[in-house]
């Protein structure tokens, strides 16, 4: 009983992690219907395990679950999307000023590869991965920051932006910008943290005037296509 239960765990975190990235990706955009057969068809898994996943989904803020409709990606309000940003600005640049005090060799490295990858991704037309590696490299900042509370809020904050700029993006420039990364890793790597904190306040705010909040829309997509790796 104990190892079914331990298995259907391990069921739903995957598909957990699998729908998270194809909403983080904007494979899955905001509105879309999650239909607990389909998703079961296409990763081979029970409507139980499925059902599981979507509660855990809605507890991170990306699915919203409708009382006798189902479950659906979130789509944040321009409300939302404003309290959202103003959050992390008043989180993230004093977290950056701790992860410079803090850095290490390993940790220089770690944040290059995320620079590098994003590069990758922008330069093979992949926005919606290099949208979530960049949300990935504020993250590690966070954990950098090695302050733990606050780091988990940073994460669901960062997860909810994904789909804000989904929905609300106007501009390439609502992916965090290459030479903003670049430079925040400078000042972290040596150090400067007043440096990092105003360059991290800046880089939020060019984040924020990159979106349309006046306006909000989805584009309904095939689920079998859209979560198709």
């Amino acid at each position: 009983m104990a190892r079914q239960a331990q298995k259907q765990e391990s069921g739903d975190e995957r598909i957990v992690a699998r729908l998270a990235a194809a909403i983080h990706e904007h494979r899955l955009a905001p509105g879309v219907k999650l239909n607990e057969d389909e998703v079961g068809e296409v990763y081979g898994v029970s409507r139980t395990v499925v059902r599981a996943a979507l509660q855990k989904l809605a507890h991170m803020h990306l699915v919203d679950l409708r009382r006798n409709r189902g479950a659906f990606v979130a789509q944040p309000t321009v409300k939302e999307a404003r309290e959202v940003f103003e959050a992390r600005a008043l989180l993230e640049p004093r977290t950056a000023r701790s992860a410079a005090e803090r850095m290490t060799e390993a940790d220089i490295a770690l944040l290059q590869r995320h620079i590098d990858d994003e590069h990758k991704a922008l330069d093979a037309g992949d926005t919606g991965r290099a949208l979530h590696l960049s949300g990935l490299f504020h993250i590690e900042i966070a954990r950098i920051a090695d302050q733990d509370t606050i780091a988990e809020f940073i994460t669901q904050l960062v997860s909810r932006s994904s789909l804000i700029i989904a929905l609300y993006w106007q501009r390439r420039a609502a992916l965090c910008e290459s030479h903003a990364h670049d430079a925040l890793l400078r000042a972290l790597a040596a150090g400067n943290g007043p440096l990092a904190e105003e360059l991290m306040k800046s880089h939020l705010l060019d984040l924020l005037t990159s979106l349309d909040l006046r306006a909000r829309g989805s584009v309904p997509q095939s689920l079998k296509e859209a979560l198709s790796e």
